[in-house]
């Protein structure tokens, strides 16, 4: 029977691998955000592990799928899928936090520093 971090590992590298078909600039994200994730996930308790492998496996065969991957070998047109706002009432709030951070970072966004400033002072 295979390890929990023999299975993690694998997964890991499955996943890598799949980037190596994305454009480079969702390949560089995507490879960095993974390896965070990864690295964050060594410190959960077992069900969030549970969650985390299926999540990733999940994410894992949805991609392999959309590069073409899968049974009928033809790529999507499109790389990714909408995260309905069900989902969002699952997940902790730095999650929704790590997540907005994503989401700025795969669309170039930048945090406008007056805005944030202002926002700043308001707070206080």
């Amino acid at each position: 029977m295979i390890r929990h971090d023999q299975r993690v590992r694998l997964l890991y590298k499955t996943i890598l691998r799949l980037h190596r078909g994305l454009p480079a600039d969702m390949q560089s994200l995507g490879n960095s955000y993974a390896k965070d994730e990864f690295k964050r996930h060594k410190t959960c308790n077992p069900a969030e592990a549970q969650v985390f492998l299926i999540e990733w496996t999940n994410y894992a065969v949805q991609l392999s799928h959309q590069l073409g991957l899968g049974i009928k070998g033809k790529p999507s047109e499109k790389i990714g899928e909408y995260l309905p706002v069900s989902k969002l009432d699952d997940l902790r709030e730095e999650q929704v936090i790590q997540l907005y951070e994503l989401m700025k970072a795969a669309t170039g966004q930048v945090d406008d520093p007056s805005t944030t400033e202002s926002s700043e002072k308001k707070k206080k």
